[in-house]
């Protein structure tokens, strides 16, 4: 489109649940005399403040009824948007109607979104529900060759500073449409989205949606995606606590890599109680270390100590408030990412002299159990599902072994079996005391997996000096089920005396003997964490 017309305005409908800069506005435009029109708590407030407001029930004839549910739908205002004003016929039309063209709307929607967040009561939901909201916005955008809308009041501003240059270019016309397209296509898919989540609730609906859209808020355009030369957005969805909805106190921006990897990390953490401190140490989105400890301090020192290579450059998450030691300790290597939910001022003014390391706070932690999709595109489409909520206890478990596992290997099970969770499959983790001792991630099969656990434990017992690998009378954890007794082996191998795993492969009876043979304790969870 080769449009550079600029658009005066000269007359404008201003109907917001949002009066965020609303008199200001006002003032601005009776200022340059443009005449307002306006509806229910917006003209208030405009009068309130002494300007001079058209009421839509005054243009339309017809008075706000049905508690407010119907007062712009109506031709003087709808014919008033979308006149094409050099169409012969259509400025025919509206002579003969008394309709005025309207040069500028400004409109936001009813808080949809954050009466769900509020309230679980239906019938208090579906009243926030915009019609009129949503059609003047579609509308206008439509009619964006003669027509500005905002629906956001950061471009207020913009709008009047061009309306003094002689009047609003096309091409702000088309980037607020374009915003506008996007905010009603936003508020349609949080409508959808909650009334199908509502109806499965109810058991009216056990099958997925016909269709399916997902939408976000901008939170940060980036640099670049998982590489250079791919471009990259950061989009906020809801409102779990975590990276999305974290504060930045200091450090540079975060990138792609980092965003993902924080998340990654976030989500681990926050399965250890918080009763409990915990650190993840996270590479690549895979974890490089995981432990708890008496003191954040402690659990950080052990989480490193699984693997100080791949913690270089790595992300740390906490479940509880970074204090002074725990900084002190962080800040002694390059660290990319912290996250946790708060700060001490002291640990802050330490993290404050690294500043390019970026340290995020939250409000709380990630419920792990809660409800929640996860998205993933593949060529002409995308696949949804469930987040991993599945959590396991000790009473979940089947033990199936002739030796029962001792108290402390049954807690390093459970331990391992939480971390494997967030690794990338094929995926076996050996934990002991509270403490990962090696990682195996993202092999093709499950046996490369437990080996390169062990060399990792060999690697860490070499760099601190341990008479032994932490994987000696450790338990391993395996993501899915040993569909041979090789991998099982591998583990028994490296040291590991307790193995906890799915279970579920026809080659049970042959794994089971072969940890029999080998005098371990073995547990069936019958729950699969496959990490793709």
């Amino acid at each position: 489109m080769t449009d550079t017309t600029r658009r005066p305005i000269r007359r404008a409908l201003i109907s917001v649940y949002d009066k965020t800069g609303l008199v200001e506005l006002g003032e601005a435009l009776h200022t340059r005399g443009v005449k307002l029109v306006s509806t229910g708590g917006s003209a208030k407030a405009l009068r309130a403040a002494g300007l001079p407001v058209a009421d839509v029930a005054d243009i339309t004839g017809f008075p706000e009824m049905m508690d407010g549910r119907v007062k712009t739908l109506h031709p003087k205002v709808h014919g008033g948007l979308l006149a094409i004003r050099e169409n012969a016929e259509h400025a025919r039309a509206m002579t003969e109607h008394g309709i005025e063209g309207i040069d500028l709307l400004v409109s936001n929607l009813y808080p949809f979104e954050e009466t769900v967040a509020a309230t679980d009561d239906f019938d208090a939901i579906v009243e926030q529900i915009d019609i009129g909201g949503p059609a003047m916005i579609r509308a206008a955008s439509k009619n964006h060759a003669y027509v500005t809308v905002a629906t956001d009041p950061a471009d207020y501003d913009r709008i009047l500073a061009q309306h003094d240059e002689g009047g609003v270019t096309a091409a702000l016309r088309r980037e607020l449409s374009a915003k506008a397209f996007g905010r009603t296509a936003n508020y349609d898919a949080a409508i959808s989205g909650w009334f199908e989540k509502w109806r499965g609730k109810a058991g009216e609906s056990e099958s997925a949606p016909s269709r399916m859209s997902i939408s976000g808020n901008l939170r940060q355009a980036l640099r670049y995606g998982e590489n250079p030369h791919q471009h990259a957005a950061f989009y906020v969805t809801d409102a779990r606590p975590g990276v999305a909805t974290a504060r930045q106190v200091q450090g540079k921006e975060l990138s792609y890599n980092n965003i993902n990897d924080t998340d990654a990390a976030y989500e681990l953490v926050a399965e250890f109680d918080a009763a409990t401190p915990a650190v993840a140490i996270i590479k690549h989105a895979n974890p490089c270390g995981v432990a708890t400890g008496a003191t954040l301090k402690e659990a950080y020192e052990k989480a490193y100590l699984c693997d100080t290579v791949s913690a270089f450059g790595g992300i740390v998450a906490l479940n509880r408030a970074l204090d002074a030691a725990t900084a002190e300790e962080i800040a002694k290597i390059f660290t990319e990412v912290i996250i946790a939910p708060g700060a001490s001022d002291d640990a802050m003014a330490i993290i404050a002299a690294k500043k390019n390391l970026r340290l995020l706070l939250t409000d709380a932690l990630p419920d792990p159990s809660a409800a929640g999709m996860a998205f993933k595109t593949v060529a002409g489409g995308f696949l949804v599902q469930e987040r991993d909520a599945r959590r396991i206890t000790a009473a979940d478990l089947k033990i199936v072994t002739k030796r029962q596992p001792s108290p402390q290997e049954l807690a390093d099970m459970l331990f391992a079996f939480t971390v494997a969770k967030h690794v990338k499959s094929n995926a076996i983790v050996y934990a002991k005391d509270g403490q990962t001792a090696g990682i195996g991630a993202g092999q093709m099969n499950r046996r490369e997996s437990s080996r390169i656990g062990a060399w990792k434990a060999e690697d860490a017992r070499e760099a601190a000096g341990w008479a032994e690998a932490k994987t000696k009378g450790s338990a391993a954890a395996s993501d899915a089920f040993f569909p041979f007794a090789d991998g099982l082996l591998e583990c028994v191998k490296a040291g590991a005396t307790a193995v906890i795993q799915p279970g579920g492969s026809m080659r049970d009876a042959e794994v089971i003997a072969a940890a029999d043979e080998a005098g371990i304790a073995m547990a069936f969870t019958g729950v699969r964490h496959f990490r793709h």
